[in-house]
């Protein structure tokens, strides 16, 4: 099977993804190991940028993109599981977060403010 790609990574915006190419970009043909490449890649460079940024809470996360660093954990692990690959949560934990969870949460964990857990209880609510 083959997959279109539209567009060209380029230095700018998103970390080196412009938009504005894929108007203007031409069709390149992928195939599914080329795919599985570049998201796999892709996920790395997530992981990669979320290490870089403990400031940015979990909770903050979930509140405007619907996603964490947790959730992102779970989908490892439940990717682990489609593949009978043994990977327990802790260790699709430390391969998010780069350490333990238990000491990720201790050195930059902070407390929900009521505000945000005001927003995160309203967006769970279907």
């Amino acid at each position: 099977m083959q997959v279109k790609l539209f567009g060209r990574m380029a230095q700018g915006n998103c970390g080196g993804y412009d938009p504005a190419d894929v108007c203007n970009a031409e069709t390149h043909l992928m195939n599914d190991q080329e795919r599985t490449e570049l998201e796999a890649a892709a996920f790395r460079r997530l992981v990669q940028h979320l290490r870089s940024r403990p400031d940015a809470q979990n909770i903050d996360l979930m509140n405007l993109a619907g996603f964490c660093r947790n959730c992102l954990s779970k989908w490892y692990k439940a990717a682990a599981d489609d593949l009978d690959i043994e990977v327990s949560i802790d260790e699709a934990r430390e391969e998010v977060y780069g350490m333990p969870y238990a000491e990720w949460k201790k050195r930059y964990q902070k407390e929900a403010t009521p505000e945000q857990q005001a927003a995160f209880d309203k967006s769970q609510k279907p």
